[in-house]
């Protein structure tokens, strides 16, 4: 055993070489992400052994300041106490930038030997060069220096969000606070901050106090660190947007205030991460006099001019058959084309306009989830498309504002690939200009069934970064993902700087799980898994409740895996190197990065099987690191079988599909991720 650790430590040693050296044969001019929309590269560099001078020609902003000191801090280290001459980072604006207004936030970024310089219509402009500017800092030979560069840079959508969602897992102020700091990193300017559901209310009511009483029985913010993070944001340069969501998703209100629900029954908060098809009752006046008292206090809470009120997965069963609420719908024509069968869409609409009355009167713009929209539905709602881009496309023909999430849930586990490639406004849109117009932009969402407050950020990050430099860049400057993936990569490092734990939060439970000794072992295990993609976790033998820990392998994996990722990559070189005429010209870099890749499995499971077996929250994941050995094996047969030319036999072939069908199977919630690539290999 002493053996195998000692050859696991040298073949990782020798991958980690040959990979390295492979990524830097030919490393592109910059790492920034967003891609700004311009820039002209110089051949000088500035110098960051000298501190850089601050000089601000505007004062009127107090955020600014402050922001470039974090900036600075980040950037250089603490400034020294008495800074000797250097180079100057000069910043002017026009005015004070009202991010709730979509004001500007085009900046132009100078580096020169001799300085920086940032010039920007509005202070929201100088949040986002900082960002950048933030990003341009290299690190060569143990120098720390900034290239010669001149950017130009704007946004392409005007909103671009992150929904955060503490009603089933509930995530504390620092929590909110370190995504916010990630947020601005990469341009992100909208936290949608979902905060109540089935599962709890998630903010402090001094008008309906039972509401945070028994929905945030297990934790809530209180309206004084309400407060807070929304003055955090705003300094930079987010807004907060609000989501209190009616009329399904209501069972937490209900448990608190019965007399809200649509039927006689009663109700605790929701245990289950199924949709719950419970909903408020919508034609009881006392109803809108809880949701008047309830809105009043909110809107005055969140300054932001728009206020989200969700409306979606309510199937209306619970109104069908209530014989008053279909009484009431008869009553008031809600019925479909045959006049018989009541229409719970009319019901919903009419409930929406009595909403929408409330928020007009607190002048508040409202914005719903898409299945709120109808013909009768009125215009000034923003519509938030989810379900798919038909949604976003029939919100903008008739004529409401529209935002895209479809294909930017980041809590599906789909690869950062997945979320970079749709777009808002794809090439080819069918859309008139005005209607391109109504297009604000979109919103990654990191829903909480599988993300408590441990590792939630890293089942965001880095992939939201993905999606902000599809919302902020110019559609052509995003199409090439092997780049995209290169810089992310990059950034994943630079969002550790701003405090974010989506690398250490996954280890240190590796550590729990394994000590000391056999950590490495594990690791290398879990970066080769994923959890099961989409919702699959809830139908794989296991039932989950907010108060399930998220302890286990599955929640260490990485969404996507990286080490996964890139023998992908590896082995596509590799097949290319194949089909060169007349005869393969294998580069020996890659086939030897292969190898060591291969052979580091291959021993990894006699590593690793006695704590597997002896630790009974890891045994599920037995099966697993075996198939992982066995796929492994399968493939460096597969690579003699390249080098010497050799065509494999029917009955090899038959032998590694089984294999690799065997590892397509997942265990304890995850699956391998290399299994995929693996099939490219053996050519199945």
């Amino acid at each position: 055993m002493r053996r195998l650790k000692r050859n696991g430590a040298r073949l990782s040693g020798l991958l980690l070489l040959v990979l390295t050296s492979f990524a830097s044969l030919a490393q592109p001019s910059h790492t920034l992400m967003p891609v700004p929309a311009e820039m002209r590269w110089g051949t000088g560099r500035l110098s960051l052994k000298a501190p850089l001078k601050l000089q601000l020609e505007s004062t009127a902003d107090p955020a600014v300041a402050p922001a470039a000191a974090r900036m600075l801090a980040r950037l250089q280290g603490p400034a020294p106490a008495r800074p000797a001459a250097g180079p100057v980072l000069q910043i002017r604006y026009g005015r004070v930038g009202q991010a709730e207004k979509f004001e500007e936030e085009r900046y132009s970024l100078r580096v020169t030997p001799m300085g920086v310089t940032i010039d920007a219509p509005t202070s929201l402009g100088v949040l986002r060069a900082f960002a950048t500017l933030e990003q341009l800092a290299t690190t060569e030979k143990q120098l720390r220096y900034l290239p010669e560069v001149d950017i130009q840079d704007q946004p392409r959508f005007a909103w671009r969000g992150l929904l955060m969602d503490p009603a089933r897992h509930f995530l504390p102020v620092a929590v909110i606070k370190r995504n916010l700091d990630a947020m601005a990193a990469v341009k992100l300017n909208v936290l949608h901050w979902h905060l109540s559901d089935d599962q709890g209310f998630r903010v402090e009511s001094k008008v309906l106090p039972r509401l945070h009483e028994v929905g945030g029985a297990d934790g809530y913010y209180t309206q004084e660190e309400v407060k807070e993070i929304i003055a955090y944001a705003a300094a930079r340069g987010i807004r907060v947007l609000p989501e209190f969501d009616v009329p399904s998703h209501t069972t937490s209100w209900i448990a608190a205030y019965p007399r809200l629900a649509s039927n006689d029954s009663t109700y605790g908060v929701y245990r289950s991460f199924r949709t719950s098809n419970i909903a408020i009752d919508p034609t009881k006046e006392t109803t809108y006099t809880f949701l008047d008292s309830l809105f009043t206090e909110m809107t005055a809470l969140f300054p932001d001019p728009y206020f989200h009120v969700g409306g979606d997965e309510n199937d209306g069963r619970q109104w069908r058959r209530s014989p008053r609420i279909a009484a009431f719908m008869r009553a008031k024509g809600m019925v479909k084309a045959d006049r018989k069968t009541v229409d719970k869409h009319q019901l919903q609409t009419y409930f929406n306009r009595r909403v929408l009355a409330m928020l007009q009167q607190r002048n508040k713009v409202m914005v719903g989830w898409d299945e709120i929209l109808g013909p009768d539905l009125p215009k000034e709602i923003i519509i938030q498309s989810w379900r798919g881009k038909k949604w976003l496309v029939d919100a903008v023909k008739q004529g409401h504002p529209a935002l895209l999430s479809e294909g930017y849930y980041l809590d599906l586990n789909y690869p950062a690939a997945a979320h970079y490639l749709p777009d808002p406004l794809p090439v080819g849109t069918t859309l008139t200009p005005a209607q391109q117009k109504l297009v604000l932009g979109g919103e990654a969402a990191m829903w909480s069934e599988f993300a408590d407050s441990v590792i939630v950020d890293s089942r965001i990050w880095p992939r939201a970064a993905a999606v902000a430099e599809r919302l902020w860049s110019p559609q052509a400057a995003t199409q090439d993902v092997p780049d995209m993936y290169r810089r992310l990569n990059a950034v994943a490092g630079q969002l550790e700087a701003v405090g974010l734990q989506h690398r250490l939060a996954p280890e240190r439970l590796l550590s729990q799980m394994a000590g000391p000794a056999n950590l490495p072992a594990l690791r290398t295990l879990a970066e080769v898994l994923e959890p099961v993609k989409e919702y699959k976790r809830h139908f794989q033998g296991m039932t989950y409740t907010p108060q399930t820990p998220l302890n286990r392998l599955v929640d260490a994996a990485p969404a996507e895996s990286e080490v996964a990722r890139r023998f992908g990559v590896l082995v596509d070189s590799v097949l290319a190197s194949a089909a060169t005429p007349p005869r393969p010209v294998y580069s020996v870099r890659q086939l030897a990065a292969l190898r060591a890749q291969l052979l580091l499995w291959q021993t990894n499971d006699a590593r690793l099987q006695t704590l597997l077996l002896l630790n009974t929250a890891l045994r599920e994941y037995a099966p697993l690191s075996t198939k992982l050995a066995a796929v492994a094996k399968v493939l460096l047969e597969r690579l003699n079988q390249l080098q010497t030319d050799q065509t494999p036999s029917a009955a090899w072939l038959a032998g590694a599909r089984a294999t690799l069908d065997a590892a397509q199977a997942p265990a304890g919630q995850a699956e391998l991720a290399i299994v995929k690539p693996a099939r490219r290999l053996v050519g199945l």
